[in-house]
């Protein structure tokens, strides 16, 4: 059912058939509307807020002409002279009614009220479009005027553009019984700041399987995804290639996951107490990965297990394949690159009095050499499997011949 609030008012214009603009009254303004044609959530640490949070509580009879006002979205409004009745839908009804923009202006009204300052002259701007459809309201909170800038990952999460992506997860967690923690936009409630745990990692980890955009024997420049920037926008042709990159994206958590834990064993047991030996380990932090279950004791940059996961698609083919069994492989394969190569390079540069960091994803020569292990030790397997089938061959063939001596006989 469809939800009323009322606005206290001074006085409206009917700015066109599907837009009012009045002037309301800050003190009995409803804090509750929803957020959701909002493109971010209010944070009440951040600089905007503060600004407008003084701005009002300094002095609230100025507070009109300060500032810009706030844009709502409403399925009906019933306007008289003293105030406005809107009507706003829910999003499980097909609504994207609730506060465009403003988000941080109404939070600070909340908390003003809260903290019983006085507010009877204070006054704002409501502007309200009247039964928008969903892509029109995302269209105005897009082209909003913010006093901060609203980052790439909040206006794709907008346009409905990670939609493919979240609804693939939904449904790996009703399959498989998990829990995941993902950022789709800034201040988004509930959600880790850990960077992780951002939309643009999980994409990030998808990008780093793509043999065929990253592939060092063919003939583009993109060798492999150092350094890779995301898109501000995700085209259809990009959806279509990441859809078929999304069923490779449990084994890139895997592969995340159990690198940590690797990680966590190495330094719960140092050579010297309290020590730690891997550079851009901070053992005073914690890291939350994706999946829920995932928590660990120590710090570690975002990009850290990217170069490990890239390596992983030599043993994928052009169909995004594994031409091994991923779970045959997937565990040696780990400790190898992490007892050969990966803890050794952690070790030099803290050594070195060096820090990894956001160095990692651009430095060509970790990603070169990973991918070359890699190639190795799929050669070296393959060859153990041929020499497997001819020695079982050679059995067959000994075992033929000798039953047939035998008939002789």
């Amino acid at each position: 059912m469809p939800k009323t609030w009322n606005i206290k008012i001074d006085n409206y214009i009917q700015a066109n058939p599907n837009c009012i603009i009045a002037t309301a009254h800050v003190d009995s303004f409803p804090t509750d509307l929803p957020l959701e044609p909002n493109i971010r959530e209010p944070n009440r640490k951040s600089a905007t807020y503060r600004q407008i949070f003084d701005s009002l509580t300094t002095e609230p009879a100025k507070f009109f002409s300060r500032h810009s006002g706030v844009v709502l979205s409403a399925n009906i409004v019933k306007p008289s002279k003293t105030s406005l009745e809107l009507e706003v839908k829910e999003a499980s009804e097909g609504g994207s009614d609730g506060i465009i923009n403003g988000g941080h202006t109404v939070l600070a009204f909340e908390q003003a009220k809260n903290y019983k300052y006085y507010l009877t002259l204070a006054r704002v701007k409501v502007t309200i479009h009247i039964g928008l459809t969903e892509e029109s309201a995302l269209d105005i909170a897009l082209a909003s005027n913010t006093t901060t800038p609203v980052d790439s990952r909040s206006k794709v999460n907008a346009r409905g553009d990670y939609k493919f992506l979240k609804q693939y997860l939904a449904d790996l967690e009703q399959k498989e019984d998990r829990k995941f923690r993902i950022a789709y936009y800034q201040n988004q409630s509930g959600a880790p700041r850990n960077a992780q745990c951002n939309v643009t990692h999980l994409l990030k980890l998808l990008y780093c399987l793509d043999r065929n955009k990253y592939n060092p024997d063919g003939n583009k420049r993109t060798k492999h995804p150092a350094g890779m920037s995301l898109p501000s926008n995700i085209t259809d042709a990009e959806t279509e290639r990441l859809t078929a990159l999304l069923p490779l994206l449990s084994q890139a958590l895997w592969i995340e996951q159990r690198l940590y834990e690797i990680i966590q064993e190495h330094i719960s047991s140092p050579r010297r107490k309290g020590s730690n030996d891997l550079a851009s380990i901070d053992i005073r932090k914690t890291t939350l990965l994706p999946d829920s279950k995932y928590s660990f004791g120590f710090g570690a940059p975002t990009d850290l297990a990217l170069p490990i996961i890239a390596s992983y698609r030599v043993f994928l083919d052009k169909d995004y394949k594994w031409i091994l069994p991923f779970d045959e492989f997937a565990e040696n394969f780990l400790q190898h690159l992490w007892n050969n190569y990966f803890r050794k390079y952690l070790v030099s540069e803290k050594t070195a009095g060096n820090t990894v960091g956001t160095k990692i994803s651009r430095n060509q020569d970790i990603w070169e050499s990973l991918y070359i292990s890699a190639q190795s030790y799929l050669n070296q397997h393959l060859m153990k499997i041929v020499n497997s089938s001819k020695q079982e061959e050679a059995k067959v063939t000994q075992g033929t011949k000798e039953r047939l001596q035998a008939g002789k006989k």
